[in-house]
């Protein structure tokens, strides 16, 4: 509610400023006590903290040229700055500004609590803080700041305070000043500069000798603004009217100071009252610090959970809303879908290497390099390690592919079954051997049934080396069971039923010879109408083979008793001649 009385006004003002003219001593109001003590040499700084237990000091410091220190100290150490830095040069003289972070002692327990809290996400971690802070077990952290100079290659000495210089003017106060409640107030207009030798007070609650500390002017009432009002009218000429406004006006506003563009009735700039100290710093390189007085790069976010930065987009330009995070903490870095369910689709954890994922300026992308010679090169600098893996789904850790950089025998390539048990590995080793099922292959191709085993130890094993026209496989009836003699009558008319093609297949391979599987499967009863599995034709030409020897045994010996008949008719024939 405005309570201004524009009677009053001028001869308020009248009485500010006739006291300001008069030699008022500065006092410097009392500042509030540290919790931190500074002790300021010639050669160096010392922080002393006034809490009696901490786990560690964080001390950052920025300075003229670029000039950034950031250094820990742990319990019972001082926090220390030098005059001179690691290489023994003297710091630069000018400002600098200091934080001193006090890092308080948390308990196992508490520690404990916090990481499982931040397992469960964000909100679950907030929660936890605000309990353990109510419950007493985890401490705020101090946090203060300050400024420091150099000159002629010293730090200059607090505590120091420059005099006022003596008001040139010291008129007596008014001794009539409580009689002013009948006078009717006139406007003052002075058409010449003014200048006041001391301190300035307007406002309707200002009283005869005002105490103004190092206040220059004050403004002193219940609604207190600064107005710029430009009374610009000529074509081209800026004319806003702009206003400093400290505090809403009305009961239940808010405690607030304000930039307000008057002209746009817009409030462009808003401090709300209570705000930390270092809410927003700007060094003297134009880096600018979010509760933190040294910023260390162009932008420099300080808080003691989770710092983050909101990307909000309303619907008010008819696009559809959507409100993006970016953030760090002491578990990941990652970008939170706030719209979609506060999902996180990217997370970095700290330690992740250099060039974890690096795109070069070809487009290319680097896994483990930086650079990468395909549209994507994952490179695993680590023996006996992942190179990539692919699960079942986020719920399910179970592998079902894996490339993996290992020594030689071992393997670099896996696949797994849905389940996650190993069904299947390729081993490639040097040489250009390959191995399926086993490790160590000694061969081209080495085929085995193994689980992690040499391919030489497989319970069966098959393999093929350059040149080869088959594979050489294992077949030991002391590894195979249920043993049956097939037997497949008039083997050999079957066969002579089953035609030979030269055969294109559609849209593949052309000019290619043999049977088609639908014959060999409708005359011997094997295979299927789509495929021929090459042992059974093998197998089939086996027993065609052992049809013909019998074949020829049975041939051979019907030959013999012939040849044995023969012989007795010719000797029949040679004893008649011979009588004769």
């Amino acid at each position: 509610m405005r309570e201004r009385r524009r009677s009053w006004r001028t001869a308020v003002v009248a009485l500010g400023i006739t006291l300001a003219l008069g030699a008022l001593g500065a006092r410097a109001q009392e500042a509030p006590r540290s919790a931190v003590g500074v002790s300021v040499g010639s050669a160096g700084v010392e922080w002393l903290p006034q809490a009696a237990r901490y786990d560690r000091l964080v001390l950052t410091v920025s300075g003229p040229g670029g000039f950034a220190l950031r250094q820990e100290f742990a319990a019972g150490k001082t926090a220390a700055l030098s005059l001179f830095d690691e290489r023994g040069e003297r710091l630069a003289d000018g400002a600098y500004t200091w934080q001193l972070e006090v890092v308080p002692h948390v308990d196992r327990a508490t520690q404990k609590a916090l990481a499982a809290a931040r397992e469960a996400g964000d909100e679950a971690a907030s929660k936890a803080v605000a309990e353990l802070q109510k419950a007493g077990r985890l401490p705020a952290s101090v946090i203060e700041s300050g400024s420091l100079r150099i000159e002629g290659g010293a730090f200059i000495t607090p505590g120091l305070t420059e005099p006022r210089q003596p008001a040139a003017h010291q008129p007596k106060a008014s001794s009539s000043a409580a009689g002013m409640t009948n006078l009717t107030a006139k406007d003052v207009v002075t058409a010449d500069d003014a200048i006041i030798q001391g301190s300035l007070c307007v406002g309707l609650d200002c009283v005869n000798n005002e105490s103004f500390g190092f206040d220059t002017i004050r403004l002193k009432e219940n609604n207190t603004r600064i107005k710029f009002d430009d009374t610009s009218t000529g074509t081209g000429f800026p004319n806003h009217d702009w206003q400093l406004t400290a505090n809403d006006s009305a009961s239940g506003g808010a405690n607030k100071f304000s930039i307000e563009d008057i002209t746009a009735a817009t409030v462009p700039v808003t401090v709300t009252g209570s705000a930390p100290t270092n809410s927003i710093f700007v060094d003297s390189t134009g880096r600018v610090g979010f509760r933190t007085s040294t910023p260390v790069l162009d932008l420099h976010v300080a808080t003691s959970n989770t710092p983050a930065m909101r990307l909000e987009q309303n619907n008010s330009g008819g696009f559809t809303a959507q409100t993006w995070d970016i953030a760090g903490n002491e578990a990941n870095f990652f970008v939170r879908d706030v719209t979609g369910g506060s999902r996180l689709p990217f997370r970095i954890r700290p330690g992740a290497p250099t060039s974890s994922i690096d795109i070069s300026a070809s487009g290319n992308v680097g896994i483990g390099t930086a650079s990468p010679s395909a549209r994507l090169t994952l490179k695993n600098g680590t023996a006996n390690a992942d190179a990539f893996v692919l699960q079942r789904s986020q719920a399910d850790s179970n592998t079902i592919f894996r490339i993996f950089e290992t020594t030689a025998g071992a393997g670099l390539f896996s696949v797994f079954d849905d389940t996650g048990l190993e069904q299947s590995r390729f081993t490639s080793v040097s040489g250009g051997k390959l191995a399926i099922g086993c490790n160590a292959p000694d061969h081209r191709l080495d085929l085995g049934n193994g689980t992690g085993v040499a391919c030489s130890s497989s319970a069966t094993r098959s393999f093929i080396d350059a040149g080869s026209t088959t594979f050489t496989a294992s077949s030991s009836r002391s590894l195979k069971e249920n043993l049956e003699p097939v037997q497949v009558p008039n083997i050999l008319d079957k066969i002579a039923h089953v035609a030979v093609y030269n055969y294109d297949f559609i849209n593949g391979p052309k000019d290619k010879i043999g049977v088609m599987a639908e014959d060999f499967h409708t005359i011997l009863g094997h295979g299927s109408d789509k495929l021929i599995n090459g042992q059974e034709v093998e197998m089939t030409l086996w027993l065609a083979v052992q049809e013909l020897t019998a074949r020829n045994k049975e041939l051979a010996a019907e030959n013999g008793d012939l040849a044995k008949r023969l012989a007795r008719l010719e000797a029949l024939v040679a004893g008649s001649a011979a009588r004769q």
